[in-house]
């Protein structure tokens, strides 16, 4: 490949020849081969340039807030969790306009929600936790275990009767039939998808402490995150070995964990402790790493990429946690105050304490059904993309729509205002920037009027006058 030093040094060669006043003819002469290779290495510095700007653009995270407009009523979300386009979030707080607060679902990306409540089953609008496999929703409330087979139409509520070690149910995971409660005292596990649970505590099970604030299972492998430690299970939670300060935990009081292989994330009120080895030793990240606080309230991670939920902000390393970049209200999220982080593909969930905070990549459109339609505008078309959810306008040829709405994350409908005849791009923005400039939109010219049709009379006529061709004709050619 041509140099770049002797590129330089032919175009210095180049220039000064120009201020000698030489030909442009014998400067071409000079260094055609110069021009060449420059023109070749300024392409390769434009594509460097970019990678650049898309690799920065990729990770320059926005979030969109969800609150009460979209069916949130509380503005204090605790948990969150995603399953495919279903998205639950754990709420618990104050009244909003007069509604409590509850488990509120979505099913079309986070457009809309609906809040469940004492009413449809709930034992306490006071929710911790959530969990979904399927049709099968556990909600950790303040007094009690929610679960419902319905998608979360309705609940029945497990207690300390049906074995929970206590009513105040801090969080919940399950892996088919077995269903995993984090209690105030203990740790509740059931093999018969919720029916009964069996406590595990600390002086029968070895648990760090019977404050159970999260907890993750993997196979027969079995993380509680308690006030006294992490106690890691190897027999399915029969017994527990405690993981603490002396193991590199930033703290003992953990307040959530998950789990990735032998990669172990423990969230801790000290930092974000991180396992390799199966969770036998933790180096422990913290704000000198980039964490917006060391008060780690949860975690999730998927790759490379752990997010860190703190308490004044959401840490976001896509270098296995060497190294965060933290997201607060100035990126769109709802409070500094996070909970907890669920991430799903490219779209990243954070429960905060001023409401769901989702994350708003650049939208694209994809499809446009009507495609054409006339220049008066009013046709009603059908948008297919991405990233849609969010947006704050729509608009066809340049002009905005005079109605639209989003259907999910993927479709949005819109009302096509006047245009000018011809191709005309269609055009979302949201929080995450505006789509790339399509051409998937025609504007036609609209027809003044129709070609008016006879009256009974004129209908008479003209087959009168048919009639009497006909009679010419025939009188013709007799003659």
């Amino acid at each position: 490949m041509y140099s770049l030093t002797f590129l330089f040094a032919d175009f210095i060669k180049m220039s000064s020849l120009l201020n000698q006043g030489k030909s442009m003819l014998s400067v071409s002469r000079f260094s055609l081969s110069t021009l060449a290779a420059f023109k070749d290495v300024m392409k390769l510095l434009m594509a460097m340039l970019a990678f650049v700007i898309c690799s920065t653009a990729a990770h320059a995270q926005v979030f969109t807030n969800i609150k009460t407009i979209n069916g949130i009523y509380s503005t204090s979300v605790r948990d969150v969790f995603v399953n495919g386009s279903f998205i639950y979030a754990a709420t618990r707080g104050p009244l909003t306009d007069g509604v409590e607060s509850g488990l509120s679902i979505s099913t079309n990306d986070g457009a809309s929600f609906t809040t469940k409540t004492t009413f449809d089953g709930l034992v306490s609008n006071v929710v911790n936790g959530v969990y979904a496999s399927g049709s099968t929703v556990y909600a950790a409330t303040n007094d009690g275990l929610g679960i419902s087979t319905d998608g979360g139409t309705s609940f029945t509520n497990k207690t300390t009767t049906n074995g929970l070690g206590s009513n105040s149910v801090n969080d919940v995971f399950a892996s088919g039939s077995t269903v995993y409660a984090a209690t105030s005292v203990g740790l509740s596990i059931s093999t018969d998808g919720g029916t009964s649970f069996t406590n595990r505590t600390t002086t029968t099970n070895g648990l760090g402490s019977n404050s159970v604030n999260d907890v993750f299972a993997s196979g027969s492998t079995v993380y509680a995150a308690t006030s006294g430690g992490l106690s890691i299970s190897t027999d399915g939670g029969a017994t527990f070995t405690n993981k603490t300060t002396a193991n590199g935990l930033g703290n003992n009081l953990v307040y959530g964990v998950f789990a990735s292989g032998s990669t172990v994330y423990a969230a801790t009120s000290g930092g974000l402790s991180i396992s390799t080895d199966g969770g036998a030793t933790f180096t422990n990240k913290t704000t000198t790493n980039g964490l917006g606080s060391n008060v780690v309230n949860g975690v999730y991670a998927s790759g490379s990429t752990v997010y860190a939920a703190t308490n004044d902000g959401l840490g976001i390393s896509t270098d296995g946690g060497t190294s965060f970049t933290n997201k607060t209200t100035t990126n769109g999220l709802g409070s500094n105050s996070v909970f907890g982080v669920y991430a799903s593909g490219s779209t990243v969930y954070a429960a905060t304490g001023g409401g769901l905070s989702i994350s708003s990549d650049s939208p694209t459109v994809t499809a446009v059904s009507q495609n054409s339609g006339s220049t008066a505008g009013g046709t009603s078309i059908t948008i297919t993309g991405t990233n849609l959810i969010g947006a704050t306008g729509i608009s066809v040829g340049g002009s905005a729509c005079s109605a639209f709405s989003v259907t999910n994350s993927t479709t949005a409908t819109c009302t096509t205002p006047a245009g000018s005849a011809g191709i005309a791009s269609v055009l979302v923005t949201t929080a995450g920037g505006t789509n790339a400039a399509n051409t998937l939109f025609t504007y036609v010219t609209t027809i003044s009027s129709a070609t008016p049709i006879p009256t009974l009379s004129e209908w008479a006529m003209i087959l009168m006058t048919g009639l009497m061709g006909i009679f010419a004709f025939m009188r013709l050619r007799k003659s």
